[in-house]
């Protein structure tokens, strides 16, 4: 009877990790972004203040004048706070820029120093990072980037 426990748990298990495979997969990324869920804001968190708080402020609160150009032609790093414009971008859009880096999201010959993660952060970390940012919107502003998220859905 022992090993029946053992053989239960571990079908258990097994049954888990196929079932978490399967949301990774089929899910799109902007249903992966959760704000409110506390492990996965705490893990976002952790991963901003490491990789993201250098340019975008530890209150996401971005750099001085980020409207005026630099020297060198590119924006100063916006802010991921309700007075930024991250919340005007669906989340699969966000997730890409993050991924993949401003210039496949942005008009032919925009230049930015915000660097692509891919091969640096995993797929979970970009999404948590995301959920970290969304949580800490006011309500409002969360309905609103729900709403937009929704309507780029319906467009399918």
């Amino acid at each position: 009877m022992r090993s029946f426990g053992w053989l239960a748990l571990g079908v258990i298990v097994l049954a888990g990790s196929a079932a978490l495979a399967w949301w990774q997969v089929t899910l799109p990324p902007a249903t992966r972004v959760d704000p409110k869920d506390p492990l996965v804001v705490a893990r976002g968190q952790q991963v901003y203040d490491a990789q993201c708080a250098s340019c975008h402020g530890k209150d996401l609160e971005g750099q001085p004048d980020w409207h005026s150009r630099l020297p060198n032609g590119r924006l100063p790093a916006p802010p991921h706070d309700a007075t930024g414009h991250t919340w005007h971008h669906p989340s699969e859009m966000l997730f890409s820029i993050v991924k993949d880096g401003i210039v496949k999201n942005a008009p032919p010959g925009y230049e930015s120093d915000m660097p692509a993660y891919a091969g640096v952060l995993p797929d979970n970390d970009i999404r948590a990072v995301l959920s970290y940012i969304k949580s800490r919107w006011p309500e409002d502003i969360r309905r609103r980037h729900d709403a937009l998220d929704q309507a780029v859905r319906n467009q399918r």
